[in-house]
Protein backbone atom coordinates (compact mmCIF):
# COMPACT_ATOMS: atom_id res chain seq x y z
CA UNK A 1 0.00 0.00 0.00
CA UNK A 2 2.28 2.90 -1.25
CA UNK A 3 -0.73 4.95 -2.15
CA UNK A 4 -0.81 8.48 0.20
CA UNK A 5 -4.29 8.18 -0.41
CA UNK A 6 -5.10 4.62 1.01
CA UNK A 7 -7.29 4.51 3.73
CA UNK A 8 -7.00 1.42 6.28
CA UNK A 9 -9.48 0.67 8.28
CA UNK A 10 -8.81 -0.67 12.05
CA UNK A 11 -11.52 -1.96 14.37
CA UNK A 12 -10.76 -3.85 17.45
CA UNK A 13 -13.11 -6.61 18.73
CA UNK A 14 -13.44 -9.09 21.85
CA UNK A 15 -16.46 -10.84 21.46
CA UNK A 16 -18.19 -8.27 18.73
CA UNK A 17 -20.25 -11.00 16.61
CA UNK A 18 -23.40 -8.75 17.70
CA UNK A 19 -23.04 -6.02 15.05
CA UNK A 20 -20.03 -6.75 13.12
CA UNK A 21 -21.14 -8.08 10.30
CA UNK A 22 -23.41 -4.90 9.91
CA UNK A 23 -19.91 -2.74 10.36
CA UNK A 24 -18.12 -4.62 8.12
CA UNK A 25 -20.54 -3.94 5.35
CA UNK A 26 -20.60 -0.10 6.09
CA UNK A 27 -16.60 0.15 5.66
CA UNK A 28 -15.88 -2.73 3.08
CA UNK A 29 -15.45 -0.06 0.22
CA UNK A 30 -12.08 1.16 2.04
CA UNK A 31 -8.31 -0.39 0.94
CA UNK A 32 -7.80 -2.13 3.59
CA UNK A 33 -10.21 -3.83 7.03
CA UNK A 34 -7.69 -4.51 9.95
CA UNK A 35 -9.29 -7.09 12.86
CA UNK A 36 -7.45 -6.40 16.10
CA UNK A 37 -9.11 -9.05 18.65
CA UNK A 38 -8.71 -9.97 22.12
CA UNK A 39 -8.91 -13.50 21.71
CA UNK A 40 -13.15 -13.83 21.16
CA UNK A 41 -14.71 -17.17 21.71
CA UNK A 42 -18.14 -16.22 19.30
CA UNK A 43 -17.80 -16.04 15.63
CA UNK A 44 -16.55 -12.96 15.41
CA UNK A 45 -13.35 -14.50 13.63
CA UNK A 46 -15.60 -16.16 11.67
CA UNK A 47 -17.18 -13.39 10.07
CA UNK A 48 -13.95 -11.00 9.94
CA UNK A 49 -12.42 -13.64 7.61
CA UNK A 50 -15.64 -13.76 5.48
CA UNK A 51 -15.38 -10.66 5.09
CA UNK A 52 -11.16 -10.69 4.16
CA UNK A 53 -9.95 -8.70 6.50
CA UNK A 54 -6.54 -8.89 8.13
CA UNK A 55 -6.77 -9.68 11.28
CA UNK A 56 -3.81 -10.09 14.14
CA UNK A 57 -4.72 -11.46 17.92
CA UNK A 58 -3.75 -8.87 21.28
CA UNK A 59 -3.93 -11.12 24.64
CA UNK A 60 -7.04 -9.61 26.52
CA UNK A 61 -5.60 -10.66 29.90
CA UNK A 62 -7.23 -8.91 32.73
CA UNK A 63 -7.92 -6.01 30.49
CA UNK A 64 -11.32 -4.11 30.80
CA UNK A 65 -11.36 -2.20 27.55
CA UNK A 66 -9.94 -2.21 23.95
CA UNK A 67 -7.34 0.73 24.42
CA UNK A 68 -4.05 -1.06 25.69
CA UNK A 69 -4.08 -3.18 22.40
CA UNK A 70 -4.99 0.20 20.00
CA UNK A 71 -1.43 0.93 19.33
CA UNK A 72 -0.95 -3.00 18.35
CA UNK A 73 -4.09 -2.37 15.77
CA UNK A 74 -2.35 1.13 14.67
CA UNK A 75 1.13 -0.70 13.76
CA UNK A 76 -0.29 -3.90 12.07
CA UNK A 77 -2.46 -1.40 9.72
CA UNK A 78 -0.63 -1.23 6.18
CA UNK A 79 -2.34 2.59 4.96
CA UNK A 80 -0.62 6.10 5.82
CA UNK A 81 -3.89 7.21 6.60
CA UNK A 82 -6.12 5.22 9.65
CA UNK A 83 -9.43 5.46 10.18
CA UNK A 84 -10.81 3.33 13.89
CA UNK A 85 -14.03 2.06 13.81
CA UNK A 86 -15.47 0.80 17.15
CA UNK A 87 -17.01 -2.89 16.68
CA UNK A 88 -20.50 -0.97 17.06
CA UNK A 89 -19.92 1.64 15.14
CA UNK A 90 -21.25 2.38 11.58
CA UNK A 91 -19.27 4.14 9.10
CA UNK A 92 -22.04 6.38 6.70
CA UNK A 93 -21.10 6.88 2.72
CA UNK A 94 -20.88 10.36 3.28
CA UNK A 95 -18.47 9.96 5.85
CA UNK A 96 -16.54 7.43 3.29
CA UNK A 97 -16.47 9.75 0.65
CA UNK A 98 -15.43 13.00 2.78
CA UNK A 99 -12.48 11.28 4.02
CA UNK A 100 -11.24 10.40 0.89
CA UNK A 101 -11.55 13.92 -0.47
CA UNK A 102 -10.12 15.55 2.31
CA UNK A 103 -6.67 13.68 1.92
CA UNK A 104 -7.15 14.43 -1.88
CA UNK A 105 -6.63 18.06 -1.36
CA UNK A 106 -3.33 20.00 -0.12
CA UNK A 107 -4.64 21.12 2.89
CA UNK A 108 -5.80 17.98 4.68
CA UNK A 109 -5.30 18.15 8.61
CA UNK A 110 -3.06 15.16 9.62
CA UNK A 111 -6.39 13.90 12.69
CA UNK A 112 -9.68 14.97 12.09
CA UNK A 113 -12.91 14.62 15.26
CA UNK A 114 -15.84 12.51 13.79
CA UNK A 115 -19.03 13.22 14.86
CA UNK A 116 -21.06 10.61 16.17
CA UNK A 117 -24.69 9.83 16.35
CA UNK A 118 -25.19 7.78 19.88
CA UNK A 119 -28.40 6.07 21.06
CA UNK A 120 -30.18 6.30 24.12
CA UNK A 121 -32.65 3.72 25.22
CA UNK A 122 -31.92 2.82 21.94
CA UNK A 123 -33.53 6.00 20.66
CA UNK A 124 -31.21 7.39 17.95
CA UNK A 125 -30.22 10.91 19.33
CA UNK A 126 -31.89 14.31 17.53
CA UNK A 127 -28.94 16.21 18.03
CA UNK A 128 -25.90 15.40 15.96
CA UNK A 129 -22.41 15.83 16.79
CA UNK A 130 -22.57 16.12 20.46
CA UNK A 131 -19.29 13.11 20.86
CA UNK A 132 -16.90 13.72 18.85
CA UNK A 133 -14.04 11.20 18.32
CA UNK A 134 -10.53 11.66 17.35
CA UNK A 135 -10.64 8.76 14.67
CA UNK A 136 -9.37 9.36 11.50
CA UNK A 137 -5.23 10.48 11.23
CA UNK A 138 -1.78 9.78 9.62
CA UNK A 139 -0.69 6.60 10.51
CA UNK A 140 3.14 7.89 10.86
CA UNK A 141 3.81 9.49 14.06
CA UNK A 142 0.36 8.93 15.75
CA UNK A 143 0.56 7.33 19.28
CA UNK A 144 -2.52 5.70 21.35
CA UNK A 145 -2.19 5.31 25.30
CA UNK A 146 -3.25 2.01 26.79
CA UNK A 147 -6.16 3.84 29.18
CA UNK A 148 -9.41 3.80 29.03
CA UNK A 149 -11.47 6.65 27.31
CA UNK A 150 -8.29 8.11 25.91
CA UNK A 151 -7.48 9.69 21.88
CA UNK A 152 -4.55 8.90 20.10
CA UNK A 153 -1.82 11.47 19.79
CA UNK A 154 -1.89 13.25 16.56
CA UNK A 155 1.88 14.27 15.15
CA UNK A 156 0.23 17.55 13.40
CA UNK A 157 -2.99 19.81 13.01
CA UNK A 158 -5.78 18.12 13.24
CA UNK A 159 -9.39 19.84 13.08
CA UNK A 160 -13.38 19.14 13.56
CA UNK A 161 -15.50 17.51 10.57
CA UNK A 162 -17.60 20.74 10.13
CA UNK A 163 -21.15 20.14 11.22
CA UNK A 164 -22.48 21.63 8.25
CA UNK A 165 -21.47 18.48 6.48
CA UNK A 166 -24.42 16.33 6.08
CA UNK A 167 -24.89 12.92 7.14
CA UNK A 168 -20.62 12.78 7.47
CA UNK A 169 -20.64 10.70 11.11
CA UNK A 170 -20.42 7.17 12.77
CA UNK A 171 -23.80 5.73 13.67
CA UNK A 172 -23.50 3.66 17.12
CA UNK A 173 -25.53 0.75 17.13
CA UNK A 174 -25.39 0.34 20.81
CA UNK A 175 -28.46 0.58 22.68
CA UNK A 176 -27.60 1.94 26.27
CA UNK A 177 -30.18 0.53 27.80
CA UNK A 178 -29.48 1.43 31.33
CA UNK A 179 -28.63 -2.07 32.87
CA UNK A 180 -25.84 -2.03 30.09
CA UNK A 181 -24.99 1.60 31.04
CA UNK A 182 -24.23 0.63 34.55
CA UNK A 183 -22.55 -2.08 33.91
CA UNK A 184 -19.85 -0.22 31.57
CA UNK A 185 -20.17 2.22 34.21
CA UNK A 186 -18.48 0.09 36.31
CA UNK A 187 -15.91 -1.43 33.98
CA UNK A 188 -14.57 1.61 32.49
CA UNK A 189 -13.81 3.07 35.69
CA UNK A 190 -12.44 0.33 36.87
CA UNK A 191 -9.86 0.61 33.50
CA UNK A 192 -9.63 4.64 34.10
CA UNK A 193 -8.05 4.23 37.98
CA UNK A 194 -4.37 3.69 36.78
CA UNK A 195 -4.45 6.75 34.12
CA UNK A 196 -6.00 8.90 37.24
CA UNK A 197 -3.71 7.70 39.95
CA UNK A 198 -2.43 10.82 40.86
CA UNK A 199 -5.54 12.58 41.23
CA UNK A 200 -6.40 13.70 44.79
CA UNK A 201 -10.11 14.14 44.52
CA UNK A 202 -11.95 14.59 47.79
CA UNK A 203 -15.77 15.77 48.78
CA UNK A 204 -15.09 18.79 46.45
CA UNK A 205 -14.92 16.70 43.31
CA UNK A 206 -17.57 14.09 44.64
CA UNK A 207 -20.40 16.76 44.47
CA UNK A 208 -19.07 18.97 41.27
CA UNK A 209 -17.65 16.14 38.62
CA UNK A 210 -21.26 14.52 38.61
CA UNK A 211 -22.69 18.12 38.27
CA UNK A 212 -20.96 19.29 35.99
CA UNK A 213 -20.73 16.29 33.94
CA UNK A 214 -24.87 16.07 33.71
CA UNK A 215 -24.86 20.18 32.96
CA UNK A 216 -22.61 19.80 29.99
CA UNK A 217 -24.54 16.35 28.63
CA UNK A 218 -28.32 17.84 29.35
CA UNK A 219 -28.06 21.58 28.74
CA UNK A 220 -24.40 22.33 26.75
CA UNK A 221 -24.73 19.17 24.43
CA UNK A 222 -28.75 19.81 23.93
CA UNK A 223 -30.02 16.62 25.61
CA UNK A 224 -33.17 17.68 27.34
CA UNK A 225 -34.39 17.58 23.32
CA UNK A 226 -33.82 13.70 23.55
CA UNK A 227 -36.95 13.62 25.97
CA UNK A 228 -36.90 11.57 29.60
CA UNK A 229 -34.20 9.13 27.53
CA UNK A 230 -32.48 12.58 27.38
CA UNK A 231 -32.52 13.17 31.41
CA UNK A 232 -32.04 9.61 31.98
CA UNK A 233 -28.67 9.66 30.18
CA UNK A 234 -27.36 12.54 31.10
CA UNK A 235 -27.85 11.66 35.13
CA UNK A 236 -26.00 8.54 34.19
CA UNK A 237 -23.33 10.35 33.16
CA UNK A 238 -23.25 12.14 35.87
CA UNK A 239 -23.29 8.58 37.67
CA UNK A 240 -20.35 7.71 36.39
CA UNK A 241 -18.16 10.61 37.60
CA UNK A 242 -19.07 10.03 40.57
CA UNK A 243 -17.93 6.49 40.34
CA UNK A 244 -15.11 7.18 39.08
CA UNK A 245 -14.07 10.00 42.01
CA UNK A 246 -15.67 7.55 44.77
CA UNK A 247 -13.23 4.77 43.72
CA UNK A 248 -10.20 6.97 43.77
CA UNK A 249 -10.95 8.27 47.27
CA UNK A 250 -12.02 4.58 48.30
CA UNK A 251 -8.30 3.38 46.94
CA UNK A 252 -6.43 5.85 48.99
CA UNK A 253 -8.31 5.17 52.17
CA UNK A 254 -7.26 1.41 51.05
CA UNK A 255 -3.56 2.65 51.46
CA UNK A 256 -3.85 4.25 54.17
CA UNK A 257 -5.24 1.14 56.43
CA UNK A 258 -2.56 -0.84 54.72
CA UNK A 259 0.23 1.04 55.88
CA UNK A 260 -1.29 1.03 59.14
CA UNK A 261 -1.80 -2.52 59.68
Amino acid sequence: MENSQTISVVINTYNAERFLRRVLESVKNFDEIVVCDMESTDRTLDIARQYGCRITTFPKANYHCAEPARQHALDFARGPWLLVVDADELVTPQLRDYLYRRISSPDCPQGMWIPRRDRVLNQLRRVRGRDYQLRFFIKQGTTWPPYVHTMPHVQGRVERVDPRERDVEFIHLAENYVGETVEKVNRYTEGELEKKSDKQWGLGALLWRPWWRFFKSYVLARGFLDGMPGFISSVLDGFYQFVLVAKIIERRIKVRQQKSE
